[in-house]
């Protein structure tokens, strides 16, 4: 197969709509659109979910944008650091990315309380290789991150690059994104809609970026400083978010208090002291107050 698709669908003088671009903003619209499901069927504030939706992108671009800035090319963006907000010039590492989604959580859930960090991270599992997998095959359109020369029948020639067949890396990453989201979202499925706490967003490290080791062996290396590295750097990066993945789809952090405000539990509790007149205390303290009134019921029924 010879691919040779141009990378821009159509374009305005010096603005064009490229195919990365549209398939990204796909992800993201399809994204907004599962999510806002998940809200409806859970009885979820649907107030919250533009703010969380301005939060996942800024996230995305910001940490994507620097994680690839400082991790594969920090002498060129160190030296000029203007660089790093010239975006259009391309580089984003997905490691980056995913950092920067969960940060920028951090700072949606300490505005909504109603909902816990837990409760969206493990829902945004299925966004997030749904997005994951769009992009990749923007990356395919771009004819960038390219496989290796291999002589397998699907091998593709991509012409604006050289007439050599490769592996479709992107091809392969993308259904594989696409296949992990898939299980996360059975997996919600499953548990009736709650899941819990850590499990699905551990299972979609171990799995994400376990593919994502493997299909490394498959692709050129992206940057000169890889070449005679048994691991690249894509992979190095991949190990630890693995064993974070493991540690949360095995549910030890549920026995760790510096996880508790985190909790389903804690925002739940959270909630319904502000419903019944408790005004906004600490999640802690919600939860503490959770307690007492369940020690009181009880004594009343002896």
């Amino acid at each position: 197969m010879i691919w040779d698709i141009d990378r821009e669908i159509v374009g305005f003088g010096v603005f064009a709509l490229r195919w990365y671009s549209m398939l990204f903003a796909l992800g993201i619209v399809l994204s907004y659109f599962i999510m806002k499901r998940m809200f409806e069927r859970e009885g979820k504030s649907l107030e919250m979910l533009d703010s969380m939706l301005f939060h996942c992108v800024i996230g995305t671009v910001v940490g994507a944008r620097l994680g690839h800035c400082l991790l594969y090319e920090p002498e060129t963006y160190l030296r000029d650091p203007l660089r790093i907000l010239k975006i259009w010039e391309g580089g984003l590492a997905s490691h980056g990315g995913y950092l920067g989604v969960m940060i920028a959580l951090i700072l949606f859930v300490r505005r909504y309380r109603q909902l816990s960090w837990f409760w969206v991270a493990d829902r945004m599992t299925v966004n997030g290789m749904l997005t994951g997998g769009l992009i990749r095959l923007g990356n395919f359109f771009n004819s960038e991150i390219l496989g290796h020369p291999t002589d397998v029948p699907w091998a593709v020639i991509f012409k604006k690059v050289d007439m050599t067949p490769r592996h479709p890396t992107q091809l392969y990453e993308a259904a594989g994104y696409l296949t992990i989201g898939a299980i996360e979202y059975a997996i919600y499925r499953g548990a009736g809609r709650k899941p819990q706490d850590g499990r699905m967003f551990g299972l979609v490290l171990i799995l994400g970026y376990g593919f994502r080791i493997f299909i490394e062996f498959f692709k050129e290396n992206q940057v000169d400083f890889e070449q005679g590295m048994v691991l690249n750097m894509g992979q190095i990066l991949s190990i630890p978010f693995i064993f974070i993945g493991f540690f949360f789809f095995f549910g030890m952090h549920l026995k760790i208090p510096f996880f508790r405000p985190a909790l389903t539990s804690t925002a739940d509790a959270y909630a319904q002291a502000i419903e019944h007149g408790g005004g906004p205390v600490a999640p802690e303290a919600a939860q503490n107050r959770k307690g007492q009134l369940r020690k009181q019921q009880k004594k009343a029924k002896k």
